[in-house]
């Protein structure tokens, strides 16, 4: 069945697509719960109308997460504090949870976890690169300092 999207659905597409999917997944879970209209030809310049607002509203949002990434690297350096060893070796880890929470005391620019990347966690001191996902294609690099607590 053919079917438009009026919301964002994983996997399957925007609003205003159209797309198409099971009969059963259209009328059981789509139609449903408002994720889809069925395809008829009034409704094909609907959807058009729906992809113009969703693009308009995806390019705004991505102009006030460009925003928050140049404050984010204009921050400079996100210094935490972490209990260290003699050679510089951490006594346990910087872990994503802890430069989201760092980036929030510090910036004011709230991160969830998940969106910090980090190819392992760090466990030593000194200044390490970190990728932030802001928004879709928006992902600055920090710096971020491990100072030695005391």
């Amino acid at each position: 069945m053919k079917v438009i999207l009026q919301k964002s659905v994983d996997k399957l597409g925007d609003p205003g697509d159209v797309a198409e999917v099971a009969d059963g997944y259209a009328r059981n879970y789509l139609i449903p719960r408002g994720m889809a209209i069925r395809a008829e030809k009034g409704a094909l310049k609907q959807a058009e109308t729906l992809k113009r607002g969703h693009n308009a509203r995806l390019s705004k949002e991505k102009v006030e997460f460009e925003a928050l990434a140049s404050k984010l690297i204009a921050a400079g350096a996100l210094q935490i504090s972490a209990r260290a060893g003699d050679e510089g070796k951490l006594f346990g880890s910087v872990t994503a949870a802890d430069i989201a929470e760092a980036v929030a005391a510090q910036t004011g620019v709230p991160v969830d976890r998940r969106d910090v990347h980090l190819e392992e966690p760090i466990r030593s001191i000194g200044t390490h690169e970190v990728s932030v996902k802001l928004f879709h294609e928006v992902e600055p690099v920090i710096t971020v300092e491990v100072v030695p607590e005391g």
